[in-house]
């Protein structure tokens, strides 16, 4: 039986009616004609439910909505089934080793090809040739099938391609079933859905980088060009330390941390992490006691812990002797009247232009000279400055630690020497993936973060703070991220047992978003992560002076 159905297509504000019967897929309903600079549709969305392109239309909805790389979830499905061909030719071309994917690197992702446990060093002979396979299969426009199947049987199937780190996760997850993807002979599982077909993946790359490779794949906006690649060493740096500390505690996956929680273990890597922090940070005191750095800008992306790093740093500034000042950028606002305007007529308050830039620069001039300096607040209620009737003054060699969105951004204090700054980026990195071939996304621990914190300190609930999510990621990507190279140093805020915790806070709730609510999507997405978590319901071994108190409650210090 046939019935109408609007469609609505990426970037046409018009929806198209159609008719759909039984049987009709997402895939049927793609354009036949397109631009080939057009972004690359993905999957199929109705009622906050997202399917597969291979997948029949529902019979209940009456808006069918396309997805295409533009958007996160559409991107990570092109990615994901890229990595699918990527592993399968490394297969073909290396059976004696494995394949790991290792975490995120410039919009790619950062593979290493390992004999054991040794990693093994690639060259551009190797990568042209795993090129080569890659676009022959890609060219033979291979079906990827999608089944599902009991837990059970997918532990057998995986015990028998000797997937230990496959068969180890499932054996501990909560999930009655599980999705196996098959491309020819070869299968596997991925956190997520794929495309239908290896001839959708079309436009891809592998640049060297480090002792491995980074897949790239196409460019979120143009679907005919390869996205573009920029090395970023000191991330890189940080990522391989946070992994060394994963190493060093024999936690590299989730599995193992899931045992060790099952175990009564987790004790010890609570206070190993912690030990490891604490150190990093008296490192960064003593260099910039060193170095005689007088302003310390910190940035970082939301959920970062900025509050309780600035807070520990300051500590760490004051067992070497120091008193510094800590000076925060909001208190620099200029009066609301005079804030800067957005492309719609709105105060943009995250512009730089929307701080004093001219007296903060003098201020920390002032204050450098050992000068006093008149203290300022900003009243967020009235939009305006408030003279506080008192002055601030710190010592020769205090120094001044400033935190917000722009202290990486070189006009922030483009009127100080460049010998008196010492730069901080606070990242979030998950030190531990799914299995070999499913990483953890970085962005996907800070989001939960975000809403445990919101939760708990601001009375939001989580599905506010999941629809606001991808405002507060565009405001990161255009004045955080381009800045985080420039940084004297990368701070991983993250602890391998963190998300055992958050689970314990944010699972009842996500179960309880309907599918009629907007914020569903994401929600069930991050949910089927939690899944393969234990729950970790005793948090004591965590103290009170650490950063994801920050987030989970009980800090003694924000």
């Amino acid at each position: 039986m046939s019935r109408s159905v609007f469609l609505h297509r990426p970037n046409i504000v018009e929806a198209e009616e159609v008719t759909v019967s039984k049987g009709t897929t997402f895939f049927d309903l793609l354009p036949k004609e397109k631009s080939p600079s057009d972004s690359r549709i993905t999957l199929g969305k109705v009622n906050h439910v997202l399917y597969e392109l291979g997948e029949e239309i529902p019979e209940v909805g009456e808006e069918i909505l396309f997805i295409n790389t533009q958007d996160t979830d559409g991107y990570r499905v092109y990615m994901r089934t890229l990595s699918f061909v990527f592993s399968v030719a490394m297969k073909e071309l290396f059976p004696e080793n494995r394949l790991v994917f290792e975490h995120s690197i410039s919009g790619g992702t950062y593979c290493t090809l390992r004999d054991g446990d040794r990693p093994i060093v690639m060259d551009s002979w190797t990568r042209d040739r795993i090129l080569t396979r890659m676009r022959k299969i890609v060219e033979e426009k291979i079906p990827i099938v999608r089944r599902e199947v009991p837990v059970s049987e997918a532990i057998s199937l995986f015990e028998n391609l000797g997937r230990m780190d496959k068969v180890a996760l499932l054996k501990q997850t909560e999930k009655d079933r599980v999705a196996i993807y098959s491309m020819g002979e070869h299968q596997d599982s991925f956190f997520g859905f794929l495309l239908p077909n290896t001839e959708l993946v079309d436009v891809f790359d592998l640049e060297l980088f480090n002792c491995g490779l980074v897949l790239l794949g196409v460019d979120r906006f143009a679907g005919d060009r390869v996205r573009n690649f920029l090395p970023q060493y000191k991330l890189s740096m940080s990522y391989n330390e946070s992994e060394a500390w994963a190493e060093l505690q024999g936690v590299t996956q989730v599995s193992h941390l899931n045992a060790l929680i099952e175990q009564g273990r987790i004790g010890e890597v609570c206070r190993v992490t912690e030990s490891l922090q604490n150190e990093k940070i008296m490192d960064i005191a003593e260099e910039i006691h060193r170095n005689n750095k007088r302003i310390v800008l910190i940035a970082a992306p939301s959920s970062s812990g900025k509050t309780s790093f600035t807070y520990k740093l300051k500590t760490k500034l004051k067992v070497l002797g120091l008193r510094p000042l800590t000076i925060s950028l909001d208190d620099y606002y200029v009066n609301r009247v005079d804030t800067p305007l957005d492309e719609h007529g709105n105060y943009d308050f995250e512009s730089i232009y929307a701080i004093d830039l001219e007296l903060f620069n003098k201020d920390l001039n002032a204050l450098m000279r050992g000068e006093p300096v008149e203290r300022i607040r900003f009243d967020f209620t009235t939009g305006e400055r408030v003279h506080m009737g008192e002055e601030i003054q710190i010592g020769a060699r205090d120094p001044i630690l400033i935190e917000g969105i722009h202290g990486l951004n070189p006009l922030l204090t483009d009127h100080i020497a460049e010998e008196h700054k010492y730069r901080i980026y606070l990242s979030v990195i998950t030190q531990i993936n799914l299995d070999n071939h499913n990483r953890i996304p970085t962005t996907d621990l800070r989001i939960l973060r975000r809403m445990a914190r919101d939760k708990a300190f601001r009375g939001k609930p989580i599905d506010q703070t999941i629809m606001e999510w991808e405002s507060v990621r565009a405001g990161e990507k255009e004045f955080i991220f381009p800045y985080q190279e420039e940084a004297d140093v990368l701070f991983n805020s993250s602890f391998i047992f963190e998300i055992p915790i958050l689970k314990k806070i944010l699972m009842k709730e996500l179960k309880e978003i309907s599918p009629e609510n907007p914020a569903y999507t994401e929600a069930k997405r991050l949910e089927s992560l939690l899944q393969y978590f234990v729950t970790l319901e005793d948090d004591s071994d965590v103290v009170n002076t650490s950063i994801l108190r920050e987030f989970i409650g009980g800090s003694k210090i924000v």
